[in-house]
C-alpha cells in the first residue's frame, strides 16, 4: 500500500505549499509591478524630461522601485545611506543640476541595487554590475514571463466567468434596447462617429514614436537585470581573500629579503623631504612677491607636481608594507620610519594648500582651484588611509576598494557644493574692500545662476570699471535669464531650476542699477572696456 502511495506522489511530480505558491506569486507581481514603474519614471522624466528636475524625481524614486521589485526586500544601512545621498542630490537638481550630478545619479542608483543584492557597492565592481545588466535584464524578463506563465492558467477562467460573462449580458441587452429606440439610436451612431474622428485625429499623439518605443524597452531591461543580477562576486574577492595568507599574525616570524632595502629607501626619502621642505619654507613663506612672480608656475603648476609626488608617497607606502615584510620581527623600527615620512607628507600637504593660497590671494577663487581644494583633500585622506592599513595590517584590496570610494565620495561632494557661490562671494568680499584683482575671475570665466546671484552688491563698486562692466554683465543675463524663462515654462517642470527663477526675480528688482545698459552696442562697449581692465590680473 506504501509502495502505491509513494508511486502516485512520484507520479505526480514535485509539488510546493499553498505558502510557497503564493510567496513566488507575490514576489513575481512586485518586480512586475517595479518593472513597470520604472518604465513610467523613465518615460517621465527621461524621455519626456527636459531637464535636471526630472531626473531629480527618478533618482529620487529610484530606490523605492527597486527595493519593491526585490525578490526578499529589506533596509540595510548601506542602501538607507545611498537613498540618503540621491535625495540630496535630488534637491541640488532641482536648484541648479549639472552634468557631474546626473552622472553620480545614475552611479548611486546601481549602487543602492547592489545593497539590495547583499553586495557591497565598491567602485571598482559597480561599472561591471552596471553592465552585467545586459544579459541579466534578458534572464529576469524571461523569468517573469516564464513565471507568469506558471501562474497564469487561472486566469482565463476568471476572466471569462467573473467579467466576460457580465459585460457580454451588458452588450447583448444593450444593443437591443438601443435598436428599440430611433432617437437612441442616432444619437448612438453621432457620438460613435464623434468617438472614431476624435481618435484618429489624436493618433499620432497616442501612439509612441519608436525611439520611446525603445526607452520602455532599455528601462525594463535594465531595472530586470538590476533585481535579478547574474553576477555577485566582488571583482578582486579573490585577491583579498588570497592577500592576508602571508602576512596573518598567526604566522611565524621570518626576516624579509627586502627589509634592508625599504629602510634604506625610507630614510633616504625621509631626508629628501626633510631638506626640500626647509626650501620650501624659506623660498615661499613669510615672503613678499615681486612684481613680475610666476604665480602660476609656482602657485598652480607647482602644486600640482607637489600633489603627485603626496600620491607618489602613498603609493609607496601601500606597496612596501605588505606581504613578508609584515611578518619580518624588524618590523617596527620601519614602522617608526614610517610615521616620521608620513609626518612630513602631511606638512608637504600643508605646503600644497598653502601654494593655492597664494594663487588665490593674488587674483581670486576659481572652479579649478576648488577642484584643486577637493583633489588634495582627497589625496591626503587616501593617505591617511594607508597609515591605517599599516596600523591594521589591511591587505591592498582594502586600500584600493577605499580609495577609489574616496575619490568618489570627493566627486559626489563637489557636485552638491554650491562652488560659484563660495567662489564669487569670496571675490565679491575681496573687490568691495578695494583689490579690483579678483574681477577678473567674473570677466574671463563662465558663471552660472547661483553664482550670478552674489554679485550684485558690485553694482556700487568703487573701482568704476568693475561697477560699470558688472552692470554691463547683469543686463546681458538679465535678458537671457528672461528667455531661459520662457524655455523652462514652455518645456514644463522637469526643467525647473529654482536658481534660474531666483536669479530672474533678483534681477528684475535691480532693473534700475542695469537698465542704462539694454542697448547691446553700449552692453558690449563696458563689458569690453571691463575686459581689458581686468585681464591685467589674469
Amino acid at each position: 500500500m506504501s509502495e502505491i502511495v509513494a508511486a502516485e506522489i512520484v507520479s505526480a511530480g514535485p509539488t510546493s505549499s499553498p505558502c510557497e505558491s503564493d510567496a513566488a506569486t507575490r514576489s513575481l507581481g512586485r518586480a512586475f509591478i517595479a518593472v513597470l514603474l520604472a518604465v513610467v519614471l523613465c518615460d517621465v522624466t527621461l524621455y519626456r524630461g527636459h531637464g535636471y528636475a526630472g531626473c531629480a524625481l527618478l533618482f529620487l524614486l529610484a530606490p523605492l522601485v527597486l527595493w519593491l521589485g526585490c525578490p526578499a526586500p529589506r533596509i540595510e544601512r548601506s542602501l538607507a545611506l545611498v537613498a540618503g545621498m540621491l535625495a540630496v542630490l535630488a534637491v541640488r537638481l532641482v536648484w541648479l543640476g549639472s552634468v557631474l550630478g546626473g552622472i553620480a545619479g545614475f552611479v548611486l542608483i546601481v549602487a543602492a541595487a547592489m545593497c539590495l543584492a547583499g553586495q557591497r557597492p565598491y567602485m571598482v565592481d559597480l561599472p561591471i554590475y552596471a553592465l552585467q545588466t545586459l544579459i541579466a535584464g534578458g534572464h529576469g524578463l524571461a523569468h517573469q514571463a516564464q513565471s507568469a506563465g506558471r501562474v497564469g492558467p487561472r486566469l482565463p477562467r476568471f476572466f471569462s466567468l467573473n467579467i466576460g460573462l457580465p459585460l457580454a449580458a451588458l452588450l447583448l441587452f444593450g444593443t437591443l434596447f438601443v435598436l428599440a429606440n430611433p432617437d437612441l439610436v442616432t444619437a448612438f451612431r453621432n457620438w460613435l462617429d464623434w468617438a472614431w474622428r476624435t481618435l484618429w485625429d489624436s493618433l499620432y499623439d497616442l501612439l509612441p514614436t519608436w525611439l520611446e518605443v525603445l526607452v520602455w524597452i532599455a528601462a525594463a531591461w535594465v531595472t530586470a537585470g538590476l533585481l535579478r543580477p547574474v553576477w555577485r562576486r566582488s571583482l578582486l574577492e579573490r585577491f583579498s581573500v588570497a592577500a592576508p595568507s602571508g602576512s596573518s599574525p598567526a604566522a611565524e616570524p621570518a626576516e624579509a629579503r627586502s627589509y634592508a632595502a625599504l629602510r634604506n629607501t625610507l630614510v633616504a626619502v625621509i631626508v629628501l623631504f626633510a631638506v626640500y621642505l626647509g626650501f620650501e619654507f624659506k623660498t615661499l613663506w613669510f615672503r613678499v612677491f615681486p612684481p613680475g612672480f610666476y604665480y602660476s608656475g609656482y602657485a598652480h603648476e607647482g602644486a600640482a607636481w607637489l600633489t603627485a609626488a603626496l600620491a607618489l608617497a602613498t603609493v609607496m607606502l601601500s606597496v612596501a608594507f605588505r606581504g613578508r615584510v609584515l611578518l619580518d620581527p624588524r618590523l617596527p623600527s620601519l614602522r617608526r620610519l614610517a610615521w616620521i615620512w608620513s609626518a612630513e607628507n602631511l606638512i608637504l600637504a600643508v605646503a600644497v594648500v598653502h601654494r593655492m593660497s597664494i594663487y588665490v590671494d593674488f587674483n581670486g577663487m576659481t572652479r579649478m582651484r576648488t577642484v584643486g581644494l577637493f583633489g588634495i583633500s582627497a589625496v591626503v585622506v587616501g593617505f591617511l588611509l594607508v597609515i591605517w592599513k599599516i596600523a591594521r595590517r589591511r591587505d591592498f584590496v582594502w586600500l584600493l576598494q577605499r580609495h577609489l570610494w574616496t575619490v568618489a565620495v570627493a566627486a559626489y561632494l563637489y557636485a552638491l557644493t554650491p562652488v560659484d557661490t563660495l567662489v564669487h562671494a569670496y571675490n565679491v568680499r575681496r573687490i568691495m574692500a578695494g583689490d579690483s584683482a579678483p574681477s577678473v575671475q567674473i570677466s574671463e570665466h563662465p558663471i552660472s545662476a547661483e553664482g550670478l546671484l552674489v554679485l550684485p552688491p558690485l553694482v556700487h563698486c568703487p573701482d568704476p570699471v568693475v561697477r560699470e562692466g558688472i552692470r554691463a554683465l547683469l543686463a546681458e543675463r538679465a535678458l537671457q535669464a528672461e528667455a531661459v524663462s520662457r524655455q523652462q515654462a514652455a518645456q514644463g517642470w522637469t526643467a525647473v531650476q529654482i536658481a534660474d527663477r531666483s536669479l530672474l526675480e533678483r534681477l528684475r528688482g535691480l532693473r534700475a542699477e542695469w537698465q542704462d545698459y539694454r542697448d547691446a552696442r553700449r552692453r558690449a562697449a563696458a563689458l569690453e572696456r571691463f575686459h581689458q581692465y581686468a585681464y591685467q590680473w589674469y
